[in-house]
């Protein structure tokens, strides 16, 4: 089986580069290496191992966008393998997924190659996203947009401090963010949801740099969860803000949460949106985006962690 890194050098403010470095020291088995250059490239680079139809271990060195890049493009194709090493700013992907720890961990892998299938998420309304975590409208993707604009992120990134910007920018954010209407439709009912703070559709438990949002949602199940946050103080909010890291926030009411293979969201007005923490345009008023599972690719199954948790 061939192995091919793709590594976005930018990822985690340019300290990707400087990992990758370190761990291409490391490896002790035959690889491949193609750099990203611009948003967008992983996708391509991955399409055209797809056409060449041989079996591909395909290994995202980066953040959350870089692998929901590499999983687009690998998409249908059960030849292609996905897996990643965690070296960007939130890494959300790594702790639904798993990443490979060590070089030498993917050397385990390749001796016994096994594979799982899982979903991913997709968001349509003229043009299709897709999402491998979590694609959010409202207060967490006008944090996200803010955070990844922020030079402040690039400053504590040198530090090894970068979640502490999305933490000040939760804070900032909350003091002016308009709440919205939210009406969800599912199974041809339809829920309207007054004063709604974020709406977060998700395919794995973490978002944000590491919080718990969705603790019941499962890669492979064929399910997407709607989280909404609604009808609560700005006050409340902020005080209850930290359960949400250990997934306790889902016990208060103004938390609804539920499961489907297909949402309809429309709102009231033009709502930032993300796809995996990144920008994703702003809502279109009053019309219904629809959310669903579209495609599936394969993951790799770290079988190094299986060994270590028996």
């Amino acid at each position: 089986m061939k192995t091919v890194f793709i590594i976005n050098p930018v990822a985690g403010n340019g300290n990707a580069l400087k990992k990758w470095r370190r761990f291409a020291e490391t490896i002790r088995f035959p690889y491949e290496t193609v750099l990203t250059q611009r948003a967008g490239d992983a996708t391509s680079i991955v399409r055209s191992y797809k056409e060449a139809g041989n079996k591909t271990l395909i290994i995202g060195f980066g953040g959350d966008g870089t692998l929901r890049e590499i999983i687009a493009g690998a998409a249908g194709a059960e030849q292609l393998i996905v897996g990643a090493i965690a070296a960007g700013s939130g890494n959300d992907f790594g702790r639904g997924y798993h990443a490979f720890p060590t070089a030498e961990s993917i050397a385990d892998f390749l001796k016994h190659p096994t594979s799982k299938r899982e979903d991913l998420g997709e968001l349509q309304n003229g043009e299709i996203h897709r999402f491998a975590s979590s694609s959010g409208i409202g207060l967490d993707a006008e944090i996200s947009a803010l955070v990844n604009r922020s030079l402040l992120k690039s400053w504590l990134n040198k530090i090894n401090a970068g979640k502490l910007v999305y933490l000040l920018y939760v804070v900032l954010t909350l003091a002016r963010f308009k709440k919205f209407q939210l009406t969800v439709e599912q199974q041809g009912q339809k829920t309207i949801f007054e004063d709604v703070w974020l709406a977060t559709v998700s395919n794995q438990p973490y978002f944000g740099g590491g919080m718990k949002l969705s603790p019941a949602s499962k890669t492979d199940d064929g399910l997407l969860e709607l989280t909404v946050v609604h009808g609560i103080s700005r006050l409340k909010l902020l005080l209850v803000f930290g359960t949400v890291f250990t997934g306790s926030h889902t016990r208060f009411k103004e938390v609804h949460q539920t499961s489907g293979t297909e949402f309809k969201l429309a709102v009231d007005g033009e709502i930032f949106r993300h796809t995996d923490g990144d920008y994703a345009g702003k809502t279109p008023i009053q019309e219904a985006v629809r959310y669903t599972v579209s495609e599936h690719h394969w993951y790799a199954v770290n079988t190094r962690k299986k060994e270590e948790s028996k």
